[in-house]
Parts: C-alpha cells; sequence; structure tokens
C-alpha cells in the first residue's frame, strides 16, 4: 500500500471496520459525559463527538482542514488550564515524538474531574505483530504503546480509569470478502482473547489530592415522612387550643 495519511487509511475497509467500533463505543461512553468544554486532538474528519451532550466543541489539529477548530501543536494547547471537561485523544498519541508530552498537556488543561478518552492501537494484538514484518506505512509505522504503560503515565499524571474496552481481533486482511468471512470468528475471539483486541479505549478521570466534590445532602423518604408527620401533629394541637 502506498504511505497514506491516518484518515485515508481509516477509509479502506479494514479502517472502517476499526472506526466503526471505535465510533460504537465513543457514542456509548460519551453521552453520559457532562460539562461545559470538550475537545478532541487529531482526526478532524472524523466526527467523534457527536454523542456529546457538551454545548462547545473544539477539534485541534497540527494542520489546517475544513474541520479543524485551532491548529496547534498537541505539546502546546492554547488553551486555559483546568478547562477543559472532555479531551478525546482519537491515536494522537502512536504517531508523535513525545506522547508523555501531550499527556501532561492535557493534564494541564482538564479541570479537577473532568475525563480524558484515549483509542491507541495495541501492541500485543495481530495488528502489532503485523508490524514486524512490514512498518513502513500507515498505521504500521506508528509506536503502538501498550495498555499496561498507558494506564501507568495516566496513574502517574493523576489520572484514574474509570472504563474501557477493546475492540477488533481479525487478522490485519484489507479484503472486504475476508473481513465479512471472518467477522464471526471476531466474535469468538472477543470471548477468548480479550486482552489483544487490535485497539483499546480508556476513559480517565482526573483526581486532584485534597480535593472533594460537595454534594446535596438529600434527605430520605423515611426522614421526609417523619419531618411532615411532626409538621402535621404541631398543626394539629394548634387547632385543639383555638
Amino acid at each position: 500500500m502506498e504511505n497514506i495519511s491516518l484518515h485515508q487509511w481509516f477509509d479502506t475497509p479494514l479502517g472502517q471496520f476499526l472506526l466503526q467500533r471505535e465510533q460504537r463505543w465513543l457514542d456509548a461512553s460519551l453521552s453520559d459525559v457532562f460539562g461545559y468544554h470538550a475537545v478532541q486532538l487529531g482526526l478532524p474528519e472524523r466526527d467523534l463527538l457527536r454523542e456529546s451532550r457538551i454545548p462547545s466543541k473544539l477539534v485541534i489539529n497540527s494542520f489546517a482542514t475544513p474541520s479543524t477548530s485551532i491548529v496547534a501543536a498537541f505539546e502546546a494547547l492554547p488553551i486555559d488550564a483546568e478547562s477543559i471537561d472532555l479531551c478525546v485523544l482519537p491515536h494522537a498519541l502512536e504517531f508523535c515524538v513525545n506522547p508523555h508530552e501531550i499527556l501532561r498537556e492535557v493534564n494541564r488543561i482538564m479541570i479537577p474531574e473532568g475525563r480524558m478518552v484515549i483509542i491507541g492501537f495495541n501492541p500485543w494484538s495481530l495488528f502489532g505483530a503485523r508490524r514486524l514484518f512490514n512498518a513502513e506505512n500507515i498505521p504500521w509505522n506508528g509506536r503502538f504503546i501498550s495498555l499496561v504503560q498507558m494506564k501507568d503515565w495516566l496513574s502517574l499524571l493523576g489520572f484514574e480509569v474509570s472504563s474501557g474496552d477493546l475492540a477488533c481481533y481479525l487478522p490485519p486482511v484489507q479484503s472486504q470478502a475476508w473481513i465479512d468471512r471472518l467477522q464471526g470468528v471476531e466474535r469468538t475471539a472477543a470471548h477468548w482473547l480479550g486482552v489483544t483486541g487490535a485497539v483499546y479505549m480508556l476513559q480517565a478521570v482526573k483526581r486532584v489530592e485534597g480535593m472533594r466534590l460537595i454534594k446535596p445532602k438529600w434527605a430520605s423518604a423515611a426522614q421526609q415522612d417523619r419531618k411532615l408527620a411532626a409538621v402535621a401533629r404541631r398543626r394539629s394541637k394548634i387547632v385543639q387550643v383555638k
């Protein structure tokens, strides 16, 4: 295959198969994340925030496209500290020089209890094995970061993984006919080979030491009933005195 961009690779049969599974997980996961500001880093041609209920959405990319809101390096985002509620990184870390620097920058712009969502290629998969034979073109020339290492990096930055999944257990075949034939194998492999999916998808919460969310103290139904009964008794006594 000729040298193409990641966006163009997602237009191939295998890329489409993978993208559908990533988008399905994102749609389900982002629909219950609330806040004011959301950011998508990379893949501007794909509306990965489409099911998010957050009103203000930005797409940041390293070069201009019709769908890009801001052109900027991911290591130096032109965004105020602690101002973003949700940040989605779709394969933003595998094709950069310093992925940990990007994670630190995302940590800077996230509010406490904000959500970071990461989608990455899994090196311990058939996709990872494919790189051993030819790693010249996208996505095989990326630096696949293991799930264990990613969780370790997030932990060091104070993020707690709250949910996640793996997807795509097919061998990296490019033919649509072969993809259709192997979809039955995909369902079986997902059951038996859970940690070897081609991609992992993580949602992590930014925890800040010493910070505690203050929640409203709602009285239980029984407590409310007791209070109402006491009020009724007092009113009954007032009526009898009159």
